[in-house]
């Protein structure tokens, strides 16, 4: 026996979009997060929006993101959620769905503040991937081609740091030098230590860089 639900009115609020070309090169297409909806959409040539797909993911979704693995035309979109999984997506205009291309646990379900899944941040030449929870924990994986052409994800290369809030996530574009991301944060220290932000009360927002 299978049971799920369905509330019969979909969200409205909208929490994140993104643009790329997701079905063909060259499209002007956006991507919206309502929730636990994922939904597509094309600008026609009158300036108005159409809407192609729009799917139900039965998932908290906590942050999406385009990304382009190089040499591709189009592009694909990274979802992560509250079931503690990165999961890429392509869209199939045909079938009107997202179809899984990858999907990797990294951690626990639910929106925990350990646990990766608040911030995503891409490499601008499609090479890798940073996420990281609001506190401690970052992950970076590395994106290739297997001998078939097919797109491959490497397991979590951890860039874990104690002690630390994490505030924002970007990828920088440096070339084809060694991927770099930048991070914003904030270190509190120890519990034991009375010399931390615990017990003084200065907190510093550093900005710190991650090169892969």
């Amino acid at each position: 026996m299978y049971l799920y639900n369905l509330t019969l009115q979909k969200p409205n609020g909208i929490y994140q979009s993104i643009s790329g070309s997701f079905t063909a090169p060259k499209t002007q297409e956006i991507v919206i997060s309502k929730g636990t909806i994922l939904e597509l959409f094309q600008v026609d040539q009158s300036g108005k929006l159409k809407t192609l797909i729009s799917k139900e993911t039965f998932c908290q979704i906590r942050n999406i993101s385009p990304f382009r693995l190089t040499g591709n035309k189009r592009d694909h979109i990274i979802v992560l959620s509250d079931s503690g999984r990165i999961v890429i997506l392509e869209a199939d205009i045909t079938n009107q769905t997202f179809t899984k291309i990858h999907q990797e646990t990294y951690g626990k379900t639910g929106c925990r503040r350990i646990v990766p899944g608040e911030y995503i941040a891409v490499d601008p030449r499609g090479r890798a991937i940073m996420i990281g929870a609001v506190e401690k924990q970052k992950f970076v994986y590395i994106i290739n081609r297997d001998s078939e052409s097919r797109m491959t994800i490497s397991s979590p290369l951890e860039a874990h740091k104690s002690h630390t809030i994490c505030y924002g996530l970007c990828g920088l574009d440096v070339g084809y030098e060694n991927p770099m991301f930048a991070s914003l944060e904030v270190d509190y220290g120890e519990e034991d230590d009375d010399k931390s932000s615990l017990y003084t009360g200065n907190y510093q927002k550093l900005l710190v860089y991650y090169e892969m």
